[in-house]
């Protein structure tokens, strides 16, 4: 590990010293190849590491989601936790309190969710320093990070934390790159755009795939804006978590009013006091919406529908969806369902598994019961 923690100093420091121009782009297109290639190298857990973790971090996924809480230590992760789940995170006013990843339960609209609260994550983490790897382990995991973060030291501690979770194949309420890369036993390389690319080109990517060992492959290039970033992400696509993150700001009592309403209106960010009890419904209110989870309540035939238990099911799911939720082979006996809500268009509908279901829909479902 400290071969290759030297190795991505030098190309960090040798990408610093040289300057960013034409002559030089095709070169520094390889050296954020090779960078990518040692950072994931690094995280990878060597032989005989499986026990070196320590306890609590190998949390299994439960509940109908998980949110990972990360940020800087005493930004007030465990105190948020202890006051929305009936986990009790061990709370202090200085660093490393929480030294395993401590799991909660949040019980919303009748689903529930874990919620993780890892180790404060330091700079450096991505280089393995502390407890950093299992930390960024954990987050990859997750459907949702919750970056918590002090108001009083917003850029800082937001940019630091961005970097770090950046340089480990986290990619923050981005979509994977609109890239197609198909690599095959033989026929060389075929490389096309869609359109004139605005910072690609042929030979870069012909660089970066034989610096990959990628000599026969089918590369379409969908999107103009596509940067060699991009592109090494497509490559390193095993390595690589597209996780939705909001950010959160404890501490607003700490600030000034014009400053808590800049940072209100920001982009995937909500604003809480955990000390003053404020906002802490929002944020809870804030992750269900970002998770994209609908509820769906069954009814059997003749009987009111069961309102006191949901199903929860992620948006965009399908009548087949919720059949498997109930059993994995309900849908090999399906004959129809009845559908009551907002999907309906008329009240009830009959459907077939194909049916898109919308949140608090109630769903029958008819079965053909084989001899």
């Amino acid at each position: 590990m400290v071969n290759i923690t030297e190795k991505i100093k030098e190309i960090e420091e040798e990408m610093k010293r040289t300057q960013k121009n034409k002559a030089t782009e095709y070169h520094l297109g390889l050296l954020k190849g090779k960078l990518a290639r040692l950072r994931a190298q690094l995280l990878e857990p060597g032989p005989g590491a499986g026990g070196g973790g320590g306890s609590g971090f190998d949390v299994s996924k439960s509940g109908d989601a998980r949110i990972a809480l990360v940020g800087f230590p005493s930004v007030g992760k465990s105190t948020f936790l202890s006051k929305v789940t009936k986990t009790r995170s061990e709370v202090a006013s200085y660093a490393f309190t929480t030294l395993t990843a401590i799991p909660g339960v949040l019980e919303y609209g009748g689903a529930e969710i874990q919620l993780l609260d890892l180790p404060g994550i330091i700079e450096g983490a991505s280089e393995g320093k502390g407890r950093g790897r299992q930390v960024i382990s954990a987050a990859k995991t997750s459907d949702l990070i919750l970056m918590v973060l002090d108001a009083t030291k917003k850029a800082e501690q937001r940019a630091l934390l961005e970097a770090e979770l950046e340089a480990v194949g986290i990619r923050l309420n981005r979509e994977p790159p609109n890239i197609y890369l198909k690599v095959k036993t033989a026929g060389g390389m075929k490389i096309t755009f869609s359109s004139p690319p605005k910072r690609l080109d042929e030979k870069m990517l012909y660089n970066i795939l034989r610096d990959y060992k990628i000599l026969n492959c089918e590369v379409l290039v969908r999107d103009e804006n596509a940067t060699v970033d991009d592109f090494i992400d497509v490559i390193m696509k095993d390595h690589r978590k597209y996780i939705k993150c909001l950010y959160v700001y404890n501490k607003i009592d700490s600030v000034s009013l014009d400053f808590l309403d800049q940072l209100a209106r920001e982009d995937h960010t909500v604003v809480m006091s955990c000390e003053d009890d404020l906002g802490i419904q929002d944020v809870i209110d804030r992750c269900w919406k970002e998770l994209k989870l609908i509820r769906i309540y069954t009814k059997r035939k003749g009987a009111e529908p069961d309102f006191g238990e949901a199903l929860i099911v992620r948006s965009n799911s399908t009548v087949e969806d919720v059949c498997d939720r109930i059993h994995r082979t309900l849908k090999d006996t399906f004959k129809y369902a009845m559908v009551w809500g907002a999907s309906a268009r008329h009240i009830p509908q009959r459907v077939g598994l194909s049916h898109p279901v919308a949140d608090e829909d109630v769903v029958y479902i008819c079965t053909a019961w084989k001899a």
